[in-house]
């Protein structure tokens, strides 16, 4: 009789907290769902990261990823006077190695350019064009179990010094194209929760030169946590590709998710930046090796 008044309770312990992983998915799934009808968003970058801020993350060695966002007025600081979208190819050449091609779209007004005749941004007609890198330099665990994943990168390090062209210039200063030039240093760590999921904790320093933004060299610190739930119920294990993050990106703080579907190969993203301004977008991942 004992023993089966032991079976009994641990069988409604079992019961009581798969109740409460569903409970808690229906409040995040509610919540969510809040963030993705306002809008949706995605590493804006093109880049392995959070929302905006580097990382030290990596993909798979031969990860190939194409991805585009649509970026709400105010993403960028307010500095981007409208709504528009980019699109990126990404790949990781090395397991230490990550190189990427970014566009932007741009819609010019009346003295900018003669044919957009009506003086409004109305349409595109341009694109900014950018390259970013991220090389490792230290790998998580190599000399320690707690020493941290070291990544130094850039973003959309150099261009023309002219619409027109010119020689390369790798500062912000007005008139080249350096949009979105800046420099940073990052470590993550990871830290696992058996048959719950793993929180990642990650600092950087910017260096921000961009000529849409002011300049600046700040620290920048987030965090995200990716689902690894063990469990029969159907609901719980759809946590399993959800990965939260929040993140102060030396400039802004901003709060989103990421969404993974088909093994990963498929990525939904939604942010809030500043936890107001909306962007989001979408990724696809081929593991070539």
């Amino acid at each position: 009789m004992q023993k089966n008044d032991i079976g009994y309770r641990s069988k409604n312990s079992v019961n009581f907290f798969q109740k409460r992983y569903i409970q808690w998915f229906r409040i995040a799934f509610f919540l969510f769902g809040i963030c993705w009808s306002l809008a949706i968003n995605a590493q804006i970058w093109g880049t392995t990261g959070l929302l905006h801020m580097p990382t030290a993350d990596m993909e798979r060695d031969k990860t190939f990823k194409i991805g585009g966002n649509y970026l709400k007025k105010g993403t960028w600081g307010g500095n981007w006077p409208y709504d528009t979208w980019n699109y990126y190819l990404n790949i990781t050449i090395f397991p230490w190695l990550e190189v990427g091609y970014l566009c932007t779209l741009d819609a010019f007004s009346v003295g900018d350019y003669p044919w957009n005749k009506d003086g409004r941004h109305n349409y595109f007609n341009n694109q900014d064009r950018s390259f970013h890198f991220r090389l490792r330099l230290w790998k998580e665990g190599w000399w320690k179990d707690w020493t941290p994943q070291v990544v130094i990168g850039t973003n959309d390090p150099g261009s023309h010094d002219s619409y027109g062209g010119g020689s390369i210039s790798t500062g912000g200063e007005q008139g080249n194209n350096n949009f979105l030039t800046r420099y940073w240093l990052a470590a993550t760590k990871h830290f696992e929760f058996r048959k719950i999921g793993t929180l990642g904790v990650h600092a950087a320093f910017v260096i921000g030169n961009a000529m849409l933004f002011e300049h600046y060299k700040k620290p920048a610190v987030g965090v995200n946590f990716k689902f690894e739930l063990s469990s029969h119920e159907f609901l719980i294990n759809a946590l399993n590709g959800l990965n939260l993050m929040a993140e102060y990106d030396a400039r802004t703080c901003n709060v989103g998710f990421e969404y993974s579907f088909w093994k990963d190969y498929i990525n939904a993203i939604v942010e809030l930046n500043r936890c107001k301004y909306f962007s989001g977008g979408l990724a696809f991942k081929i593991h070539l090796k």
